[in-house]
């Protein structure tokens, strides 16, 4: 599934709704995935602890709506 970047998906790793360009997921190489989801696998095969990388998004996510 190609996913435009004004059209809305679904994510089939968390299941919420987003808009923009997915990610691939790095579990299989081709499940497309929020890009949440595919920062989230990124920092997690560097050894990020979910903790940090609820704080590594949240300033993804801050600066990106201050837009």
């Amino acid at each position: 599934m190609k996913t435009a970047d004004n059209q809305k998906a679904v994510c089939p790793k968390c299941g919420a709704e987003y808009f923009g360009r997915p990610a691939i997921s790095r579990t299989d190489g081709k499940t497309l995935i929020c890009p949440d989801c595919g920062t989230r696998e990124a920092l997690d095969s560097i050894g990020i602890s979910e903790k940090e990388q609820n704080e590594i998004l949240a300033v993804i996510h801050k600066h990106y709506n201050a837009e």
